[in-house]
């Protein structure tokens, strides 16, 4: 049976409309990212209080959290734009999963380093073989093996196969970081927020750290859609569009 998909699915095969529509788009992200970046700071740092066990050491929440939660929708939305492009043929979705793996890999390093600097005042160490964390190390190997192996073919469809297949492999790991703390006995506090149970914290905590996850997300988008704009303009460099966009620049 042949599935019929929304026409915006088929408008996001063309790349000059993903390049006009991600332009259009771009201003108003960046500034949303700016504006929610700086009260989530701002709250969190100042206005929030300090918690009860842990003073004011645990503030580094407000980067922690949004951190380890942007690297797991970044892996995951970059081996679902390899599946699209395996399955549909979209080189766009292919642009879009090789623009996730340099910010996924960034944002990975972010995650396990304010845990490091977390975990010496709470657990005593830098570091522990504790579930979450291993598993946020191996997130960020598979990172770095998705950008190795994008580079390592000079053929652009060898490569976008390739990563596309290294990425979906790699999504068994999500739900391993996911509910490690629920499956092994572990060092690492339960999720800070989950979508069916009410927060732990007091609102004067977790409202400004949402504010900084939507900040997280918004930068991520400013990002992955300036990434995703120069490979476009890269693969397509030959076309009459990519020329008058670039006469004009």
């Amino acid at each position: 049976m042949k599935i019929k998909m929304p026409r915006w699915f088929y408008q996001l095969a063309s790349p000059r409309w993903f390049y006009d529509i991600t332009g259009m788009l771009l201003p108003w992200f960046a500034i949303a990212a700016i504006l929610l970046l700086v009260t989530g700071t701002v709250w969190g740092l100042v206005f929030a209080p300090a918690d009860y066990q842990q003073g004011n050491s645990f503030r580094i929440i407000y980067i922690h959290v949004p951190s380890s939660i942007l690297a797991q929708s970044c892996y995951m939305m970059m081996a679902i734009a390899g599946a699209v492009g395996l399955i549909w043929k979209m080189k766009i979705a292919h642009v879009v999963a090789g623009a996730c793996a340099p910010i996924g890999a960034s944002i990975a390093v972010m995650s396990l380093a304010t845990g490091a600097i977390w975990g010496k005042p709470t657990w005593g160490a830098w570091w522990v073989w504790d579930a979450r964390l291993t598993a946020m190390l191996v997130l960020l190997f598979l990172y770095i093996g998705v950008i190795a192996l994008n580079s390592a073919f000079e053929n652009k469809a060898s490569s976008d196969k390739a990563t596309a297949i290294l990425s979906l492999v790699g999504l068994v790991n999500i739900p391993i970081i996911k509910y490690s703390v629920e499956w092994w006995n572990t060092l690492h506090q339960p999720a800070t927020f989950t979508v069916t149970e009410k927060p732990a914290m007091p609102p004067e905590m977790w409202m400004p750290l949402l504010v900084m996850v939507l900040g997280f997300y918004c930068f991520f988008a400013v990002v992955l859609m300036s990434r995703a704009r120069i490979e476009v303009l890269e693969r397509e460099k030959r076309s009459d569009w990519v020329k008058k966009v670039i006469e004009n620049y």
